[in-house]
């Protein structure tokens, strides 16, 4: 089944026709652009940060309030589809659609006044990604994209970049929070494309990575340890502009498994089987006593 055809068939399957998903498209974008206003509107003035699950896992007002204002917006635009965010949780059940919320991606960068942090908003129908929208408003940039539309950069088209090997590639991944505790880390794998391709990012931000995937920024993207929410937008926002999902560094993707693998077509095998050689690193290499690090 290609591409297409898997979004074709969930359309069908939720019964979104033609001009109900061009105003589900329009109410996607209209959600993030609002919370990413509100993100600037905060920006360089935040005085409550906390800390969620482990340190280094923050939550601020402007998280709260994004995400009030987007719920809020949803819930009166389309009071039957379930909701998913990531501050307050799920108000239903996540069969058939679900709004997934990330009213702040990226709130560590947020909180320290680096301005690469999103909004993002995508809708799934059992867990399968359908459309979405990403905000990235110190950019002034609204990523989107919907099946029958296409891919989208504010109003222009886009594409995954045309880069064909990996040493000419540019790479990005990021670091799961419980990063400290497992030897499935991500460390060595950064150690390892580092050496193999023109260099490898980490934007503290996994929407945006995404969107950078798509827009061609960024030629290859892979990383663990993510929430739907961190997903659901991307996903389609990449496949729509070329670009190919699975999970990493093998397999289908699966929203529910939190990993997540995102290239341009022509270094996917080549990054694939790079990722697939990487030997994680032993606690004591990079100061974490061994117990800690399994």
């Amino acid at each position: 089944m290609t591409k297409m055809e898997k979004y074709i068939r969930a359309l069908k399957q939720s019964r979104i026709e033609d001009e109900e998903l061009h105003r589900l498209v329009s109410i996607a974008k209209s959600a993030a652009n609002q919370g990413g206003q509100i993100l600037i509107n905060h920006y360089g003035q935040i005085n409550n940060i906390k800390n969620k699950s482990t340190r280094g896992d923050l939550v601020t007002e402007a998280d709260l309030e994004a995400e009030h204002s987007i719920v809020k917006f949803l819930e009166n635009q389309t009071q039957n589809i379930t909701i998913l965010a990531e501050e307050g949780g799920l108000t239903g059940d996540e069969k058939g659609l679900c709004w997934c919320i990330d009213p702040l991606d990226g709130t560590t960068n947020f909180a320290h006044g680096f301005p690469l942090f999103a909004t993002s908003v995508g809708l799934t129908w059992n867990n399968i990604p359908l459309l979405g929208a990403i905000s990235v408003p110190f950019l002034k940039e609204l990523y989107w994209a919907a099946p029958k539309v296409g891919a989208f950069c504010n109003n222009q088209p886009i594409r995954v970049s045309s880069s064909k090997l990996l040493i000419d590639s540019l790479l990005v991944t990021g670091f799961a929070y419980d990063r400290t505790q497992i030897k499935d880390n991500n460390y060595a794998e950064f150690c390892w494309l580092t050496h193999r391709s023109r260099g490898v990012r980490r934007s503290g931000a996994a929407a945006v990575d995404l969107a950078f995937v798509a827009g061609g920024r960024i030629d290859g993207y892979w990383e663990r340890g993510l929430s739907k929410w961190d997903m659901a937008a991307g996903v389609p926002i990449v496949e729509l502009a070329g670009g190919v999902v699975s999970d990493y560094p093998n397999g289908s993707f699966d929203l529910n498994n939190g990993r997540i693998f995102a290239s341009t077509p022509d270094i996917e095998n080549e990054l694939k089987n790079e990722l697939n050689k990487v030997i994680p690193l032993e606690g004591n290499s990079y100061g974490v006593p061994e117990k800690k690090a399994m």
